[in-house]
């Protein structure tokens, strides 16, 4: 919202939230009937059109988003470094808004306009070169005498200051204005259409390819990367003054009174207003510095629709915690055919970079889904990729990689030991977090706790959590007699008399891992308290209980650019195990946390309370 809102900021139809498409019912629904009771001759192009070209935006959008969010993750052309945060996804989820906007115009143009719009032609040369030369003449001139009005201290603080509240800018944030500034624009973009409709040479590629060619400059201009190359200017020198770059732009988010135009900057050469560094940013992003992150946090998509949940994914939805949505299976299609892709690309990607003080972070993935990890014949790929991550970290001079999720199975790869065991003088310290994955379940555990119950897989975790428990004289009681044997086996003799096998017992809290059914679930007594101790949360089956989260900590207000959320944990709250190797970086420790090795449970804790990681509001 503007610092001072004007009349008419709010667009019409947010109240609606998410039903707000169905502004665009009425309309959809006569242009639908209109086509199914015509005749096929009769049938007009553009009725046909309109929706087609709707999802078209909305699709170039979506992939100008993904293709930002994955160069500024680990690219090394990006032009803006300071941080970007959850307040700016927030304010710029109503993106599609203008959408809306667009497809009522156009089906009031041709409810207005019918008799100069009816059998508007697939293609008019004429009409095309009437859009190119409007636009480049008439509308490029407004626009920014427009924009510059829109920087009047009056205009600013009413309207155009909701767009400048985003220094660091993505694609979407080209079209976050209020409604009534938005308006405006349409207004002028509206100016080559209707010439070429009122002079019967519209047709429905020229409207369509006008529309495209905005929002490619608009997506391309926001982008905080620069991927406009200079053998362009070389070849024809003239083009500086017809097409701008990203960090032409970005110098007006980040200088307010510079670089005014809208795609072509012959009007700020004309009046003065070019930025004096425009070149020598353009010329610096563009050959680029990469970064060498000090820290690497190695994850996988846990499922077919988490791909969408990825920080490259769906913005709003990476925002949030992880949940499955019914409209999300509508995307199949595209759903497997992302999954392929990723497959078939083969290499891990980067995905997310973040900043602690001096401490460079980046979260690489794994092209693979959970799903995966447990078929056996994907085992020797799945090694084979996390091998080549750690590999490629250590050539790049990266200091710590965690492994997060199944990429540590002890089955897979005995906790991330076997790469140790492969690579001996490896510079690269491997951690699993698995110290501060037991030092979080150890400090949710309610004083005065007496007895607890351990149910689920027996992880490398939960016998450490088992082992700390009767060091303090906890009792803990186990209802499944393998489980029992297995524990007994890993726990010290004199340590035996605290554990028990009881499957009777019900204790108040139970300390689960993967594997814990729903049936065992209904068995605890009301009021039970689940804390997990695995990567992954147990599926909540009793109302009357305490579901506690995976175990995970609050992260600090200085670490930087935090505006995804990690699978299902809320935001600004990081699992343990990335948080270990962050904590390993920050203290420079120089000793592998993987394989049967373990950090210090109280080092690696009072480590992370010191760098401004807290404990999470439990329920």
């Amino acid at each position: 919202m503007a610092s001072k809102p004007g009349l008419f900021t709010e667009w019409p139809w947010k109240k609606l939230g998410n039903f707000k498409y169905f502004v665009l019912a009425p309309w959809v629904v006569h242009s639908a009937h209109k086509v199914m009771v015509e005749g096929v001759t009769e049938r007009d192009l553009m009725e046909l059109a309109v929706v087609p070209i709707l999802l078209m935006r909305l699709v170039h959008h979506l992939i100008w988003i993904s293709l930002s969010r994955f160069q500024t993750a680990g690219g090394k052309h990006r032009i803006v470094s300071k941080s970007l945060e959850f307040e700016q996804v927030d304010r710029e989820s109503n993106w599609d808004d203008q959408i809306i906007l667009n497809g009522l115009f156009f089906y009031l143009f041709k409810m207005i306009l019918s008799q100069n719009m009816l059998n508007m032609p697939l293609w008019n040369s004429h009409g095309a070169v009437v859009i190119a030369l409007l636009h480049a003449g008439p509308v490029e001139f407004l626009y920014y005498w427009l924009h510059r009005a829109l920087h009047h201290h009056y205009l600013y603080s009413r309207y155009h200051s909701h767009h400048h509240a985003s220094i660091v800018t993505e694609p979407i944030t080209a079209v976050i204005h209020p409604f009534a500034e938005e308006v405006s624009y349409f207004i002028l973009f509206a100016i080559p259409i209707l010439a070429v409709v009122f002079t019967r040479t519209a047709s429905v590629l020229g409207l369509a390819g006008y529309l495209f060619y905005i929002d490619l400059m608009n997506n391309m201009g926001h982008c905080n990367f620069e991927l406009v190359p200079k053998w362009l200017f070389d070849i024809f020198p003239p083009l500086k003054y017809l097409m701008y770059t990203p960090s032409f732009h970005s110098l007006h988010h980040t200088q307010f009174r510079t670089n005014y135009s809208l795609f072509m900057p012959i009007y700020d050469y004309l009046y003065c207003t070019v930025d004096k560094s425009t070149d020598s940013l353009y010329e610096t992003t563009l050959r680029g510095e990469e970064e060498i992150p000090d820290v690497v946090h190695l994850t996988h998509p846990t499922t077919l629709q988490s791909i969408y949940h990825l920080r490259i994914g769906f913005a709003s939805l990476a925002s949030r915690p992880y949940s499955s949505r019914w409209y999300m299976w509508m995307m199949w299609p595209a759903t497997i055919g992302s999954a392929l892709l990723t497959w078939l690309y083969g290499n891990t990607f980067a995905v997310e970079r973040n900043k602690l003080m001096k401490l460079k972070m980046q979260t690489w993935v794994i092209p693979r889904i959970g799903l995966q990890y447990v078929l056996s014949w994907e085992k020797e790929a799945i090694n084979g990729l996390i091998e080549k991550a750690i590999l490629d970290a250590e050539e790049r001079g990266v200091k710590v990689i965690s492994l997060g999720l199944l990429n540590q199975g002890e089955e897979l790869n005995r906790n991330g030991g076997l790469y140790v065991m492969k690579h001996p003088k490896l510079r690269i310290k491997i951690v699993d977090g698995s110290g501060l994955a037991v030092a979080v379940v150890l400090h949710s555990i309610p004083k005065g706790t007496k007895q607890v119950l351990i149910r689920g897989k027996l992880t490398k975790s939960a016998c450490a959590v088992a082992h700390a428990l009767c060091q303090k004289g906890i009792q803990v009681v186990l209802i499944n007699k393998d489980e029992y044997e297995q524990l007994k086996l890993r726990l010290p003799s004199d340590l035996g008399g605290f554990l028990v096998f009881n499957h009777t017992c019900n204790p108040q809290v139970w300390l689960v891992g993967d594997g814990l059914s729903e049936q065992e679930q209904k068995r605890a007594p009301k009021n039970t308290q689940f804390i997990p101790f695995s990567q992954f949360p147990p599926k909540i089956a009793r109302n009357d209980c305490a579901y506690y989260s995976t175990p995970a900590m609050m992260v600090p207000k200085t670490l930087e650019n935090m505006h995804s959320c990690e699978n299902w944990l809320p935001r600004r709250v990081m699992s343990a195990w990335r948080i270990a190797g962050i904590i390993h970086g920050l203290e420079g420790w120089d000793s592998h946390e993987c394989g049967g090795s373990i950090m210090n449970v109280d080092k690696v804790w009072r480590a992370a309370l010191r760098h401004g990681f807290t404990p999470l509001d439990q329920p």
